[in-house]
């Protein structure tokens, strides 16, 4: 315990140091309890202006699906360079028909595979995507979120036309938070964070619940040495795993490494759908809106010296290194989902 205490760099001050330290900690106490009061008071302003902002998400969500057509007013939005952008375009459509061959353009209902780009422009929701999961999600039509207080807590909603892999109209995922300091550790707290999370059941059409997948092993019988083949059913990596995520155990301590980064992941995709992808959705979808916390820029001064010498003999493996990053890139290395190109329908 005395060396507990010595290594603490609160005790190696002065007595009236120490004092006056202490006396701010109480203070610093007084401020974690008035910010919980702080983050129940913006969970409640969250809910209000929520309900002002579903009607737009409702017209975004009619749109999307071709449900309603936008007038020519509505459409008017160009800044700068897509005005720019857009002027160029016809003026290189112009050159290159003639009056007796223009090319019509299809007439497009809505905005196909709209969900789908703007989570594959997530990088967090991207990884989570397989390509099997890519024709289901096409059928994402509207995905919205809804606040609770008590308790703490929100419930997205991922809305789907008809299609051929499940029959749920809507798949939902809830969200419990909490906002009070842990005991064990006051000064920790920096808001609500999420503590537990509940997904829903996937009504899957026969043979299409991409969630599991099943395996055939051959198996020896140790006397008679005969051979069979069993069928297993195992967990197959999906989005759609999303929707059912494990159940923590009652005591925190308890739980295991692989569920504790399984539980921080979804709750990191969760607050992400809720707090940047339901609100900016159209600038994930064009790719404005990108989240890379991967890489962080480097300033020139931080660049390493290197040696020309060494450079000239390791530049072919660079090349190699390069292509192969390449080919697990998609060829050009740019994390960006395109919008895909209209089929016409």
């Amino acid at each position: 315990m005395a060396n507990l205490l010595l290594s603490n760099p609160l005790y190696s001050l002065p007595k009236s140091v120490r004092r006056n330290v202490l006396a701010l900690k109480n203070l610093q106490l007084q401020h974690v309890h008035t910010e919980v009061e702080f983050f129940k008071e913006l969970h409640q302003l969250e809910m209000k202006y929520e309900k002002i902002f579903e009607p737009l998400y409702e017209k975004r969500a009619a749109i999307v699906s071709g449900a309603v057509i936008p007038t020519e007013e509505e459409c008017k939005f160009q800044n700068e360079t897509e005005a720019d952008i857009s002027n160029e375009l016809e003026k290189l459509k112009g050159d290159t028909e003639t009056d007796n061959e223009k090319t019509e353009e299809p007439d497009i209902k809505g905005i196909p595979e709209f969900w789908l780009t703007a989570f594959k422009n997530a990088p967090a929701v991207a990884d989570m995507i397989e390509e099997y999961d890519e024709p289901i999600l096409q059928h994402l039509t509207h995905v919205k979120a809804e606040t609770s207080f008590e308790p703490m807590s929100f419930n997205l909603e991922f809305h789907f036309e008809p299609n051929e892999y499940f029959t749920n109209t809507v798949l939902t995922k809830y969200y419990e938070m909490r906002c009070t300091p842990d005991e064990s550790d006051v000064f920790a707290f920096e808001g609500p964070e999420i503590v537990k999370c509940k997904g829903c059941t996937i009504d899957w059409k026969k043979g299409k619940n991409i969630t599991v997948k099943t395996i055939k092993k051959k198996q020896k019988h140790k006397a008679r040495g005969a051979v069979r083949t069993v069928t297993k059913t195992i967990a197959n990596e999906s989005f759609f795993n999303f929707f059912a995520p494990p159940t923590p155990p009652e005591n925190e301590d308890d739980m295991d490494e692989e569920t504790q980064s399984i539980l921080n992941n979804d709750f990191e995709v969760g607050n992400l759908i809720k707090d940047r992808i339901i609100p900016h959705a159209v600038l994930f979808f064009t790719g404005e809106n990108l989240i890379d916390d991967d890489f962080d820029e480097e300033d020139e001064d931080d660049e390493e010296e290197y040696d020309e010498d060494e450079d000239e003999e390791s530049e072919e493996d660079d090349e190699n290194d390069s292509s192969t990053r390449k080919k697990s890139r998609g060829q050009t290395g740019d994390k960006t989902q395109a919008p895909p190109e209209c089929k016409q329908q």
